[in-house]
């Protein structure tokens, strides 16, 4: 009698199955968790400003604002939709961070979302971020990606320290070190 599972068929059915865990949408999610990194600060000689704060946001599940409110601030800035996998992926662990910063830091969740969708979503994840829609251009600077999800740390002197597209770990020590920083300046 043949061995079915001899070390070929073996590794072939590992493959497998590593494939459909990936295209699993709650494992994929899990899985980009697990390999999110911290984002890179942006070197001194590439530091980029904001050149304008003027920006229309109507506000979903908080007040309409225009972005100039939050000059002279530290400004987190989250693009993302709840039917991408890489923002799924990363609203964990920046929800940890707006619960722990929520009232040292501005943050501000862009989607282009109606707030029901929205709404469903947050009640089934337990988020409470504050989200809202962009009814004017926004700043030149986070028009250079159509890719979500796109991150920005902003400073209190409009400089974009982290430009980040993709899903990041922004709950991390180093991110948390930053904004310690940030905040005391």
């Amino acid at each position: 009698m043949k061995k079915i599972f001899n070390k070929k068929n073996l590794s072939n059915l590992l493959f497998i199955i590593a494939i459909g865990l990936l295209l699993y949408p709650p494992t994929r999610e899990w899985g980009m968790r697990q390999i999110a990194f911290a984002p890179s600060v942006k070197n001194s000689d590439t530091i980029e400003n904001l050149a304008s704060y003027n920006w229309e946001l109507k506000g979903l599940n908080t007040r309409s604002v225009n972005f100039n409110e939050f000059e002279d601030k530290v400004i987190f800035v989250n693009f993302w939709a709840t039917w991408c996998p890489p923002c799924r992926a990363e609203l964990p662990m920046i929800q940890k961070l707006y619960n722990d910063y929520k009232d040292k830091v501005a943050f501000v969740f862009v989607t282009n979302e109606d707030w029901n969708t929205v709404n469903k979503f947050f009640i089934e994840k337990d988020y409470d971020l504050p989200v809202y829609n962009s009814t004017s251009t926004p700043p030149q600077k986070f028009l250079e990606t159509n890719s979500i999800p796109a991150s920005y740390l902003i400073d209190k002197d409009g400089a974009i320290l982290i430009s980040k597209v993709g899903a990041a770990n922004w709950n991390s020590k180093k991110v948390r070190t930053l904004l310690d920083s940030l905040i005391l300046k």
